[in-house]
């Protein structure tokens, strides 16, 4: 039997070799961001930290943005690892589920987490989303999906349906607007609720800056 802290090992090993050429935000360094703050909300909400930990090490194997939309090629590469662990069924149908309901699908669209480690790690990868490394990342996956930063005639959006965001191919300052800003208020611990006000102060403060900038104003 193999145990947690060799599974923990195991895995992190496996995620880094997998995403670690990733250029979009979405790469190993975004996982150990999401997998640290993960712990410490969990510990915050005495969560069970063995399921954190690989849902969080695990929630972004394959993000569907880089699967042709498939978002349930995650899942399927989460279940086959685990089970290739010898992960108990139980955790690994719950990390799964976490997996599969974490991601942001739209600003119409409810995505509540079934148990208080998902709660801590959608917080934790939503907390990723913003403030200062937020900036960097929503221009990093712009860039490397060819978008522009701005356009004064393209508006945000909100999308009413999963499949509406996936098809969405607005500029990366509508991506603020469209999702980022959206984030504060739909965090699901008093922990996470208060380190993402400081985040969407700075987000604020950028866009407010750009704005000046992009019209030469300042």
């Amino acid at each position: 039997m193999i145990h947690q802290e060799q599974i923990l090992q195991k895995t992190k090993d496996f995620v880094k070799i997998r995403l670690q050429n990733d250029a979009s935000g979405h790469d190993w360094w975004h996982i150990y961001r999401v997998w640290k703050v993960s712990l410490l909300l969990a510990k915050e909400e005495n969560a069970n930290l063995f399921v954190v930990q690989l849902a969080a090490l695990l929630h972004d194997i394959a993000d569907w943005k880089f699967t042709g939309g498939d978002d349930q090629m995650g899942i399927a590469i989460s279940d086959e690892w685990l089970s290739s662990l010898g992960v108990e069924n139980d955790i690994k149908q719950h990390v799964c589920r976490i997996i599969s309901d974490i991601s942001y699908k739209g600003a119409g669209v409810a995505t509540p987490m079934k148990s208080i480690e998902g709660m801590v790690v959608q917080d934790a990868d939503r907390l990723d989303a913003m403030g200062a490394i937020g900036i960097a990342r929503a221009f990093a996956y712009g860039g490397s999906k060819g978008r522009e930063m701005h356009h004064p005639d393209s508006k945000p959006l909100i999308h009413e349906t999963f499949e509406a965001y996936k098809k969405n191919q607005g500029t990366t300052i509508n991506h603020f607007y469209e999702k980022l800003f959206l984030l504060r208020d739909r965090m699901n611990t008093k922990t996470a609720a208060n380190l993402a006000k400081k985040r969407h102060k700075l987000m604020e403060d950028f866009i407010t800056q750009f704005m000046l900038e992009w019209e030469g104003t300042t």
